[in-house]
């Protein structure tokens, strides 16, 4: 399980990668399906995920992990739309990481979405 930070390093949320994405209090928020996130409420389209950076529609980070380079990229195509995952079994909560330090603003600026925007999508 991978801790999720906003760009001022504030611990949003955790992701199993390549699979569900939880928020703080492990309640399943989003599932990821062919390197995209899709709401786990509504089905919707999120955005693009990169390793463990989660994107916005508009190809901008929003969070990341630090396991995991911080980049944008060129505003994707919208995917067809996901096949619903299956409801994990809730995850035990990890023990709380360490802050990381402030990274570098990436090239094309970060989202201006927030945590709670984005996932509402």
């Amino acid at each position: 399980m991978e801790p999720l930070f906003n760009q001022n390093c504030e611990l949003v949320g955790w992701m199993r990668l390549d699979a569900h994405i939880f928020d703080l209090d492990m309640n399943w928020v989003a599932y990821i399906s062919n390197n995209h996130a899709w709401s786990a409420e509504t089905g919707n389209w999120l955005g693009p995920i990169d390793v463990a950076t989660c994107l916005d529609q508009n190809g901008k980070p929003l969070v990341w992990s630090p396991i995991s380079d911080i980049r944008g990229t060129v505003r994707p195509i919208r995917p067809v739309r996901a096949v619903r995952s299956v409801r994990p079994v809730r995850p035990v909560r990890p023990v709380r990481p360490v802050r990381p330090v402030r990274p570098i603003a990436p090239v094309g600026g970060w989202s201006q979405l927030t945590w709670q925007q984005w996932l509402a999508q």
